[in-house]
């Protein structure tokens, strides 16, 4: 069972040494794509959905 632990913590060492890590320069990259991208998205949601109310709003009335 110890052999087996061991083993498995000799793999996941072994594929982590692998691992290509992003530079802090595409994180913040990637992480600005999608903050804008939520922004932008959240505004169009926010905008349909009182426009839409709105719309059935006065249809209801």
């Amino acid at each position: 069972m110890i052999k087996k632990v061991q083993n498995f913590f000799g793999e996941v060492r072994a594929e982590m040494q692998k691992v290509t890590w992003s530079t802090r320069e595409e994180l913040i990259g990637s992480t600005t794509v999608v903050l804008m991208t939520m922004l932008i998205l959240s505004t169009f949601i926010g905008i349909a959905d009182f426009v839409f109310s709105q719309f059935l709003h006065g249809l209801l009335r």
